[in-house]
């Protein structure tokens, strides 16, 4: 529930302390008047306004028109009575703060013609009152024109803002499940297979170690090798889920590149600023992937690799003076390439291949994805 001091609008330059200064400010124009009927006069519409902008704020349909239109109504006649036009504040941050479009603009409209009304009128009846505070009653008939604007678009904006923090939580989600998931494809297809050879062979095993030791004790060397390749595949892929930094991985394919003769060059930021280690990972694997085509396939002498980022992207390209591609060959269906297609596909990412003067891959990752404030 609306607590009583939310009715005065939150902005982050004008505190409550302001609004609260607002509220006072009528008395003193209402005490200026000479007739004891003008001051009850003014206390009454003063009350009428406060009461009826706090139930403003739980109306809505008709009886929210109703509302303004009252709080209009009592602005337009302290303007026009007292030379006060400062409710027009009020009602400016009120009506930004409607949603629906057709509604902000009915009841903008309303509001800026009838106060632009009211000070004109007010010049000609009371000169003398409205020229004493001339520069006051320009600010405040600028707020009316521009605040409302402001107010709408910032909640519009706090609208979309909030849009895309569900959305980063759901991908984040998502990002999670889909890690889950390819844990549980690595296991299965690195253990589950190598689990159920080492069962049958011990099975077999202690059938044949009575009718045929010499055949139960192959078996058992089998076992042992398989037991020992499932270990050193669990150790790599333990390794591989810790992840590894780009600037890590950019010396060990420098390495690789110098042992096959191939001469490096790199440029752009070796460092990539608020990254996400799963992004950073991901990129990683796909530099790895394309030195390797480039050591095994391109029998390229020069490999240039450049990394940039911009406000938009992360961008990672291998560029070297190979063969190229075949043309008649769908690359597409290589392993290495395809796996780096799977692999950008898991963070948004994109590839370009262009076969021109060598091969030149162009790796590309959004930065919508990142959850930098979360993760910090």
């Amino acid at each position: 529930m609306t607590k009583w001091y939310q009715i005065f609008p939150k902005y982050p330059w004008l505190s409550i302390y302001a609004w609260i200064v607002f509220c006072i400010f009528p008395f003193f124009f209402i005490f200026k008047s000479s007739s004891p009927f003008e001051i009850i006069f003014g206390l009454v519409l003063l009350l009428i306004f406060f009461i009826v902008y706090r139930f403003s704020y739980t109306s809505n349909g008709l009886l929210l028109y109703i509302c303004v239109l009252v709080e209009i109504s009592i602005s337009v006649s302290m303007t026009f009575l007292y030379g006060y036009i400062y409710f027009s504040i009020f009602l400016s941050f009120f009506i930004g703060n409607i949603q629906q479009r057709a509604n902000f603009f009915v009841l903008y409209s309303i509001h800026l013609v009838a106060m632009f009304a009211a000070v004109i009128i007010g010049f000609f009846t009371q000169m003398e009152l409205f020229l004493s505070h001339l520069p006051f009653l320009i600010i405040c008939l600028i707020g009316v024109i521009l605040l409302p604007f402001n107010t709408y678009n910032r909640n519009k904006r706090e609208v979309l803002e909030g849009q895309l923090e569900d959305a980063q939580k759901r991908i984040s989600q998502f990002i999670i499940i889909e890690e889950r998931e390819r844990i549980a494809r690595d296991l299965h297809d690195t253990l589950g297979q190598k689990l159920s050879l080492i069962g049958l062979k011990s099975d077999l095993a202690g059938r044949l170690i009575e009718k045929n030791p010499e055949a139960a004790k192959n078996e058992i060397h089998d076992i042992n090798q398989t037991a020992r390749l499932a270990l050193k595949e669990v150790r790599q892929l333990v390794t591989d889920m810790r992840g590894t930094k780009l600037e890590d991985e950019l010396f060990r394919v420098k390495q690789i590149l110098l042992a096959a003769q191939i001469t490096c060059k790199v440029s752009g930021s070796l460092e990539l600023m608020k990254t996400p280690l799963l992004v950073e990972n991901v990129l990683s694997m796909c530099l790895k992937e394309a030195v390797t085509n480039v050591v095994k396939h391109s029998n390229a002498t020069y490999c240039i690799i450049s990394i940039n980022q911009s406000a938009k992207e992360t961008s990672l390209k291998v560029h070297d003076n190979g063969t190229g591609l075949d043309g008649d060959k769908d690359w597409s269906k290589g392993h290495g390439l395809r796996g780096i297609k799977e692999r950008l596909d898991f963070v948004n990412g994109s590839l370009d291949i262009h076969s021109n003067n060598g091969t030149t891959l162009n790796i590309r990752v959004p930065n919508v994805i990142q959850q930098t404030r979360k993760e910090e």
